[in-house]
Formats: structure tokens, C-alpha cells, sequence
């Protein structure tokens, strides 16, 4: 991908494991998809294909979105939060997000203003 790239991995703030969280938003309706986080590798894998990798931290390694799925993510945008410690990335959406086959992991409501 050509990107006009502003920020580095080193302008970022990550956390002791050296990770930092990313929200993927739909590009499109915007819509919260998933969390998840990204260490150095995935950030430029990111950047360099225009698909989103990410960095799981239970099985301490990086993975491709979509890569056994087929629900691939790719990149629109990636912003950082003004403390440069979480990443925005507005993303074009294949299928579901969510590994239980959902199209956002956040649907399990826990209290509504409204009642429902």
C-alpha cells in the first residue's frame, strides 16, 4: 500500500507488553466491530498490505484477520487517540467480525437508557 504514514510505531504509546489496543469501526456505517491489539509487526503488516493484523495475547502471536475465515479486514483509515495510546481504524468489513460469527463482537447489552 502507498500510505502517507504520520505517525511511526515509535510515536505511539504502548502498553508494558509493548501492544496497543485498536477499535475497528466500519467504514462505512460506523459501526464498533471488534477490539483487539496490535504489537509492532502488526502495525507495519498492517500499514504494508492495507489488511488489518492484530496480536493475540492469549496465544502470544500474530494473526491476520480473515486469514482462516475468509472475513478479512482491510484498512480505510488508522487514527490515534489524542494520548496516542489506542488506535481508530475505519475498515472495509468481509462477512463477520466477531469469531462467533456475529457481524460486531458488541452485542451483549448489559443496561439501556431506553428499557429494552
Amino acid at each position: 500500500m502507498d500510505w502517507n504514514i504520520a505517525l511511526a510505531w515509535e510515536d505511539l504509546k504502548k502498553d508494558a507488553q509493548g501492544l496497543i489496543p485498536v477499535i475497528a469501526q466500519d467504514a462505512e456505517n460506523g459501526d464498533v466491530l471488534m477490539m483487539a491489539y496490535m504489537n509492532e509487526q502488526a502495525y507495519n503488516d498492517t500499514l504494508r498490505t492495507g489488511r488489518m493484523h492484530y496480536y493475540s495475547r492469549s496465544r502470544k502471536e500474530q494473526w491476520l484477520k480473515g486469514e482462516t475465515s475468509g472475513h478479512y479486514q482491510y484498512l480505510q483509515s488508522l487514527t490515534a487517540d489524542c494520548d496516542r495510546d489506542t488506535l481508530l481504524a475505519r475498515i472495509d468489513q468481509v462477512g463477520a467480525a466477531c469469531h462467533t460469527g456475529s457481524r460486531s463482537c458488541f452485542f451483549q447489552k448489559i443496561v439501556d437508557k431506553n428499557g429494552e
